[in-house]
């Protein structure tokens, strides 16, 4: 049986590897992974036909990607690469974005692609990295405890960073205490192997399991005032590319951060969400810890504009959107409509909430709370989709649209949020 070190000798030579038997650019290495609903190993020949020059069918194939992959990590370590890991409950993906995007204002930075997070993502996300490449962001989610601990050691970071801990996948976690050490076990990896955390110490949860590491604390900053911004925008009479009016401009946030004493730095962002300042703060710890300008920065930051239906403010023919329909958790759900909130409007609010998935037992008490959370905030029209809900308007995103089409909304500014499963991403082109 083939060995790794002979095994990675065919990948220096064949570096693209696929997963799928379609999809087999030349020079690739086809990969036959067992999954819940099929077995890729039955399609080697079906991939080496469509032009795989290897296929890798036998034993355990998935161990074998992975062991693939952390042997290039060492390799590409011994080169130089800085590997930068990030986890955490909610904002990990906006603040891999974040930081990925500041540092490529200096550095050739290869990181994480959409969700590829996974005990398959990570792998594969690290056998893109090539030789040119100065500094990788390798995010790594879970859902059960241990899962971290085996991203880590196959990704071998040597800086992390935890965006937050929350209740989100209590099913698979057991506990909120199961969510906090799962994610920690990031840290047990830099601890133990003379690592360095970005720590926010602001957050309570994330201290006490940073203790004994190297820490480098998050950039002191914060929101610029709501008020503050509306006046600005009225003075100046400009709106941002998106946003539905100047009014609705100081909805995106404006923050302020400073890395000396004798200066201070704002920034403008296209990010919707005052949630979001303490990614922005970890993107702008991360570039500045490795001498990215606060020139570079600033325009980073201004620049990134969201995707993937995360915090997006959309301006559709008849109404506003603000779309977070990517994923969704108690935490996230609470914060989302704490931000709803202080958003002025000219237009009717309105939200639109999916249901949230694999909370265990607690299910039922975190949909109430965030009915509750509804009422103390004060949104009169509510449309809750999923059976989570216990009683809900729409069991599913299709019945809305089917709603939807013999009935329009107009004139409204909408919240869309809901975990990816309920799908409502589908909603905004019926919006």
């Amino acid at each position: 049986m083939m060995n790794i070190e002979e095994l990675y000798k065919i990948y220096l030579e064949n570096p693209n590897i696929t997963t799928d038997s379609r999809n087999c650019p030349p020079n690739s290495i086809f990969f036959g992974i067992k999954g819940e609903r099929f077995d890729g190993t039955k399609f080697g020949d079906a991939a080496l036909q469509n032009g795989a020059a290897y296929a890798v069918t036998e034993g355990d194939t998935l161990k074998t990607l992975q062991d693939l992959a952390n042997y290039h990590m060492k390799q590409m370590k011994a080169k130089g690469l800085k590997v930068i890991g990030i986890t955490g409950t909610n904002g990990k993906t906006t603040t891999k974005e974040l930081v990925s995007t500041v540092l490529q204002k200096k550095f050739n930075v290869l990181y994480t692609q959409g969700n590829f997070n996974n005990h398959l993502g990570v792998p594969l996300t690290i056998l893109r990295i090539r030789d040119e490449h100065e500094i990788a962001v390798i995010e790594m989610g879970a859902n059960h405890p241990g899962e971290i601990r085996d991203l880590v050691n196959i990704a071998e970071p040597s800086w992390g960073l935890i965006t937050s801990v929350g209740r989100a996948h209590l099913e698979g976690f057991g506990s909120f205490e199961g969510v906090i050490k799962t994610k920690g076990e990031l840290y047990d990896y830099l601890r133990a192997h003379g690592g360095k955390v970005f720590l926010n110490k602001e957050n309570e949860y994330l201290v006490p399991i940073a203790e004994g590491m190297e820490q480098i604390p998050y950039v002191t900053g914060g929101v610029i005032d709501n008020a503050e911004c509306r006046m600005q925008n009225a003075e100046s009479n400009t709106a941002q590319p998106n946003s539905a009016s100047s009014i609705l401009h100081s909805a995106l946030v404006k923050f302020h951060y400073s890395v000396s004493p004798d200066a201070t730095e704002y920034v403008q962002t296209q990010l919707i969400g005052n949630y979001n300042i303490v990614n922005l703060l970890a993107a702008v710890t991360v570039g500045n810890y490795f001498g990215v300008s606060c020139e570079d920065i600033n325009a980073a930051l201004s620049e990134y504009t969201p995707t993937n239906n995360r915090s997006q403010l959309m301006k559709t023919e008849k109404n506003t959107l603000i779309v977070d329909a990517y994923n969704a958790n108690p935490t996230s759900m609470a914060a989302a409509l704490d931000n709803f909130q202080t958003i002025p409007s000219e237009q009717e609010k309105m939200v639109i909430l999916g249901g949230m998935g694999e909370l265990g037992p607690g299910s039922d008490e975190e949909h109430q709370k965030i009915r509750e959370k509804i009422q103390e905030i004060g949104v009169k029209h509510v449309w809750l989709v999923g059976k989570q809900w216990g009683k809900y308007d729409f069991e599913t995103v299709d019945e809305v649209i089917a709603h939807l089409q013999l009935e329009p909304l107009e004139n409204k500014l909408i919240l869309v949020k809901g975990s990816n499963s309920q799908k409502l991403f589908k909603l905004p082109e019926h919006l």
